[in-house]
């Protein structure tokens, strides 16, 4: 079938459809599918719940990484208890080595040394290629887009959708393309880049898109930059950012143990060349950036697009013509504790943090090394600062002690952590106390993100690391630079140390059990959603994110419930002393809202955790409306049986008058109206199918499930295409590296 003239997004997504509904929902086959220890816990006990199995096992991959401590790991055990002191946390990892163990699936655990952050561990594997689709329950999973893939991330429930079918439900976005043309001056970094991407077309500007990365500047990038690229994609609201592959790309995925191998790897290199924009191509919104117009850039406020020049100042929220925008820089700087006008580079720093997915690579700690290196043999972390160094991965931190980067490091007084996601998120120990005011490397600077009352500024590892030496944010350019002393590559590495050289992981130790069910596949859910009546509470936040929504130390949990004690905790108490503050839904009437009104666009950005969803639903909200959604969230309320309604500002302001006004509202699914008082209803659409659903109580993965013949010739058609994405489980033995047999469900499996 002739598309004519298509984008790189088009091109996967067509080659990807299962199958298409007359409304435009799509059913998309998911090659590559990442699992952590949060967000996985509640979808495995779906599938027990309702008797179902994996699909494809050998599609699945697994590792701990979002609260597993950082800290000096005892080698020579496995025991959780003696790895993970928090009761919760090793809750979660138990939970997710027992759902591999039953399910069959393939795991790096905390002490298999190819454990690491799943955004990191994929691409250094190979198990992230071209043209692939690739989801996790992780918002960042965009990062994999830096290989010409379509990777995006998804909620809990979806998680256990694409388990149990392989498959997910999805509407396809609008193209966006944007060209970074020119040379990058020096002390330029691709952090740089995307924070003035970001600065450019604002959080929300990328909402319902997905951007390809174009241009000079994109292409002379390193795959290590790219990816630090399209990993903060969600934080310009899109739903997943492209690189197209090119030689770049084949050669850093060349020899990885997952990637094919020999005549095959020829066969996958031809077809990865097909997987550029067709020059002929419509994008529905272009955007082109001079390459000269970006500097080395840290953020001020509580969100990515508050970002300015290093050598810039604190911006007056007075300056802001958006009336929306001057009140979120007014809230921001209050939180941040920051006075418009005041340098960026006076702004002393408690906390320097350089890792996550986002800046958590060999490249990057070279980048940091080198900044201590080049400051001097007597260079020290300033008096007062605490400066942490997190590689992305057990394997990177290798490669950074074989290069001595450690070493650097720790003369200078950085402490030298374990891999994980540390204080990005804050789930482990490593917290960004109350007040206290971090250098970054990560990717979202929302209030509370590191901590609670903690303030975060985003910025490249080679300015962290200036600012861990100054004591203050520090244009990273006073230093002289030196290149990297190395040349050795990840690639380089013996495969035999990559693969096998480590630890047993809990498959290799223990035969996985029978999965028992226990219940029948359900065909309806327990809830429906028809008319909707009582108060909506009115909140004026623009770019509400998740974290707001429900912070870290609430998604430590392994069921869905009682979580309306955690629903805007950081809004309803004082980050210093726990006091109650008089937020909106605890005021009576409010205090018994089922519908919130939003003013502000973009709620529910950022991070793909239901637990917001969860909170809100626990709480009693059955319906947010809102001028716009992060697409993570939309999606996950819609899978909980609660109503997004997306209408303009000006609707959602009439509505939030009326809502300040106590007036009861009526909001009907099936007339698709809403009503109060005597005012005139305002009319909105839904998509058909999720209308459907939310009428019917429909079960998703059962719907998908009757079309699982379309889903297994899609499959044929695949093997005889693409052989090299089928693991040992589908194909026999595999040229995708060394694996270890394990038993589950009464098959023959294997372990990567």
């Amino acid at each position: 079938m002739s598309h004519g003239p298509q984008t790189l997004y088009d091109k996967i997504w067509n080659d990807h459809v299962v199958s298409t509904q007359e409304n435009g929902l799509s059913l998309i086959y998911v090659d590559r599918h990442l699992v952590h220890e949060v967000s996985s816990p509640q979808a495995f006990d779906g599938l027990r719940a309702a008797g179902r199995t994996v699909r494809r096992p050998d599609c699945t991959l697994a590792t701990v990484d979002h609260n597993v401590p950082t800290a000096p790991r005892n080698k020579g055990t496995t025991d959780l208890r003696a790895l993970v002191a928090d009761p919760e946390s090793r809750a979660q990892c138990a939970a997710l080595e027992k759902n591999v163990k039953d399910f069959g699936l393939s795991y790096f655990g905390l002490q298999d040394k190819r454990q690491g952050i799943v955004h990191i561990i994929g691409p250094e594997q190979g198990f992230t290629l071209p043209g692939i689709t690739c989801v996790c329950g992780d918002s960042h999973t965009s990062t994999h887009g830096a290989f010409g893939a379509l990777a995006f991330g998804i909620g809990t429930s979806e998680v256990e959708h694409v388990l149990a079918t392989q498959t997910i439900l999805q509407k396809k976005s609008k193209n966006m393309r944007i060209n970074v043309d020119g040379d990058l001056l020096e002390g330029v970094h691709s952090k740089d880049v995307i924070l003035h991407i970001i600065g450019v077309i604002s959080a929300s500007g990328g909402n319902g898109c997905v951007i390809e990365y174009s241009g000079s500047v994109i292409r002379n990038l390193s795959m290590e930059a790219r990816m630090s690229v399209c990993n903060m994609s969600i934080e310009a609201g899109a739903r997943a950012g492209m690189i197209a592959p090119d030689e770049v790309t084949f050669a850093y995925l060349k020899n990885r143990p997952l990637a094919p191998q020999d005549e095959t790897w020829d066969r996958a290199v031809s077809y990865w060349r097909t997987l550029t924009s067709d020059k002929d191509a419509a994008f529905d919104i272009e955007v082109n950036i001079q390459a000269s117009d970006i500097v080395p850039s840290v953020t001020w406020g509580t969100s990515p697009q508050d970002v300015v020049p290093i050598t810039g100042k604190v911006p007056d929220p007075a300056t802001f013509t958006n009336p929306d925008r001057r009140k979120a820089a007014e809230r921001s700087l209050e939180y941040m504790g920051l006075v418009p006008g005041t340098p960026m580079e006076e702004i002393k720093v408690d906390n320097v943090f350089i890792g996550s997915c986002t800046n958590g690579r060999i490249e990057d700690l070279r980048s940091a090394a080198n900044i201590v290196r080049a400051a001097g043999p007597d260079a020290r972390v300033a008096a007062g600062v605490r400066a942490m160094v997190v590689p992305g991965s057990s394997l990177v931190k290798r490669q950074a002690e074989a290069e001595g980067l450690d070493a650097i490091f720790r003369r200078a007084g950085f402490e030298w952590r374990e891999a994980g996601c540390s204080m990005c998120i804050g789930m482990n120990d490593d917290q960004l106390s109350a007040g206290k005011r971090c250098a970054s490397t990560s990717n979202r600077n929302f209030e509370g993100r590191q901590g609670a009352g903690g303030r975060t500024h985003l910025m490249s590892p080679a300015m962290a690391a200036a600012a861990a030496i100054r004591g203050s944010l520090a244009d990273a350019r006073q230093f002289q630079y030196k290149p990297s002393e190395s040349t050795v590559e990840l690639a380089e590495i013996p495969a035999e140390q990559v693969v096998a050289d480590s630890y047993p992981s809990v498959a290799e130790e223990v035969a996985p059990s029978t999965v028992q069910p226990s219940a029948t596949p359900s065909e309806a859910l327990s809830k429906v959603f028809r008319v909707l009546r009582g108060i909506a509470a009115p909140i004026f936040i623009e770019n509400l994110d998740t974290d707001k929504i429900i912070p870290k130390q609430y998604l430590k949990t392994t069921v869905r419930t009682g979580l309306a004690s955690g629903l805007f905790y950081n809004l309803r108490h004082d980050a210093n002393t726990g006091a109650a503050l008089d937020f909106i839904l605890d005021r009576p009437p409010y205090n018994k809202a089922v519908i919130i009104v939003s003013t502000g666009k973009n709620f529910g950005c950022g991070s793909s955790r239901e637990h917001a969803a969860w909170s809100l639903e626990d709480f009693g909200i059955r319906c947010i409306i809102a001028p716009s959604f992060g697409e993570i969230f939309r999606n996950n309320c819609l899978q909980n049986c609660m109503l997004p309604i997306e209408l303009s500002v000006d609707e959602c302001r009439e509505l939030a008058r009326d809502a300040e006004a106590g007036v009861e509202f009526m909001v009907d699914l099936e007339r698709e109206e809403i009503t109060r008082g005597e005012a005139s209803p305002i009319r909105f659409t839904t998509d058909p199918f999720r209308r459907e659903c939310l009428l019917n109580g429909f079960d998703d993965i059962a719907a998908t499930l009757r079309d699982v013949d379309a889903i297994a010739a899609f499959e044929e058609r695949r093997t005889a295409m693409w052989p090299w994405l089928d693991g040992a489980a589908a194909a026999g033995e595999h040229s995708m590296g060394n694996r270890f047999r394990v038993k589950s469900q009464g098959k023959e499996t294997m372990e990567w």
